[in-house]
């Protein structure tokens, strides 16, 4: 760790040299941004374990085998992706001219050049595949990066840090790591673009911070991501599904399923599905190596609070311990996943994002009933629909709206690097990943060509309009 905290000024002046370097370097080539990708991409694959190491560190207990999946191999994915398809992403693209000036000769093309420096403030949740999967439409486009990366992970942090600037020039990647005073410095630079992955209420604050400077920002966000379990379903596939999404690093996920909608008839077949789904992915939990400890004691202490809050209000609670292990004295923050069932809207568990293995179960008896309670309330990060009935899928699709959709699974839009990837209103603004990542990090300049019998043409056209008689 860094004795000391940068200050705003003294990343000011980081700024201002990758800025620099930017004017003096001009065009950035194609071979220089394939460059900056592959010295990102062997960042991942020689310290991967360390990496690793140090992200189970941060969190108590992390399964090394899901950081090499999810954080590890989940940035390379999208580095690889764009990297061979950098050429093509970079060619001009024509537009048409006004009639009938395109008979004449002029010509329109949009051309895609870098915007300049970008800030991105990753988020401690998968603090590596945050930082580094976003470098793929950066560097594609052929910006240089500064980099705040959380403070809930200090040693994976740390590393990122060291890593980075052994094999980057500080013109071209920055890393600095600090608390809240540092991130709220960071958010007020003059960035040419700033993206943010975190919680919507610290987003106010980058937003109103980008504002003052006029930055272009990229919000991605989270929220209450609802399932809704339509009546064709297969129930034990679909419990499957949304337990693996929701166990997964313990539940904190933007995109973890946050509750779910079942048929009133289907309720206690979904819980024991569910039962059956997690016993079979985690016969014990305690000591269990793929099992995801809480990050830290007040994200435990938040999550075991909304438990004892929807007891008290009257939700019955069916907790998922398959060795029935004793929880109440442990080394690392474990919850045991834990169904919610009768939740009302006044318990804490239903007004704020659970990030945690708490999943709150409701029943309904029509699909109108969930389309109206989902759009009631923010529009969400991602929403999951499962059955096979056309017509009421098509209903779900295009009576909600959210930043994205999986069908028959949870999460795993967020996977597809030909899919855009982000939220609307109060769960972000923007998208990347893939080409979207490439036009994001960009700017779409308009290039217009006039031709000479335009220009002639034109003339006629110009003052004096009275001509003399």
């Amino acid at each position: 760790m860094t004795d000391t905290e940068p200050t705003q000024e003294s990343m000011q002046a980081v700024l201002n040299k990758q800025k620099q370097a930017l004017l003096a370097e001009g065009e950035v080539s194609i071979p220089v941004r394939v460059d900056r990708i592959d010295r990102a991409i062997n960042i991942l694959k020689l310290h991967g374990i360390k990496l690793s190491e140090a992200m189970a560190a941060d969190f108590g207990h992390r399964s090394l085998e899901q950081s090499k999946l999810t954080d590890i191999d989940g940035a390379i994915g999208p580095l690889e992706h764009a990297k061979k398809h950098i050429k093509s992403w970079l060619k001009p693209e024509k537009r048409k001219v006004m009639f009938p000036l395109g008979l004449f000769g002029a010509r329109g093309r949009i051309e895609y050049q870098p915007l300049g420096v970008v800030g991105c403030i990753s988020p401690w949740n998968f603090p590596v595949q945050l930082t580094f999967s976003p470098l793929a439409g950066i560097f594609s486009a052929g910006n240089r990066c500064m980099i705040k990366p959380s403070e809930f992970t200090p040693l994976t942090s740390d590393l990122m840090r060291t890593l980075f600037a052994a094999d980057y020039d500080a013109d071209e990647v920055a890393v600095f790591t600090g608390g809240p005073t540092v991130g709220s410095a960071f958010s007020q630079l003059p960035f040419d673009h700033l993206l943010f992955t975190g919680a919507t209420s610290i987003a106010k604050h980058v937003m109103r911070a980008a504002a003052e400077n006029l930055v272009p920002v990229t919000l991605e966000l989270g929220g209450k991501s609802p399932v809704i379990v339509g009546r064709s379903a297969n129930m034990a596939l679909a419990a499957t599904n949304i337990m693996a999404g929701k166990t997964m690093n313990a539940g904190q996920i933007c995109l973890a399923p946050d509750y779910v909608f079942v048929p009133e008839e289907s309720r206690d077949e979904f819980v024991q599905a569910a039962r059956d789904s997690v016993t079979k992915m985690f016969p014990n939990l305690k000591d269990n190596p793929d099992y995801t400890s809480i990050i830290n004691e007040r994200h435990y202490e938040r999550l075991t609070a909304y438990l004892d809050d929807a007891k008290e209000k009257g939700a019955d609670l069916v907790e998922i311990n398959p060795a029935d292990e004793d929880f109440s004295q442990q080394q690392h923050r474990r919850i045991p996943p834990t169904l919610v069932l009768n939740p009302s809207d006044d318990m804490q568990i239903m007004q704020d994002e659970i990030f945690g293995p708490l999943l709150p179960v409701k029943e309904y008896k029509d699909l109108d009933e969930t389309l109206a309670y989902i759009n009631h309330r923010d529009r969400p990060l991602g929403l999951y629909y499962f059955g096979q009935d056309a017509a009421e899928e098509r209903k779900v699709l295009t009576h909600t709206t959210s930043g994205g959709v999986t069908l028959n699974d949870v999460i795993m839009h967020v996977a597809q690097e030909d899919l855009p990837f982000g939220g609307v209103g109060p769960s972000g603004m923007g998208a990347y990943h893939g080409y979207d990542g490439f036009r994001n990090f960009s700017h779409a300049k308009s290039i217009y060509s006039q031709s000479t019998m335009v220009s002639k043409l034109a003339a006629s056209m110009r003052p004096p309009y009275k001509k003399a008689s």
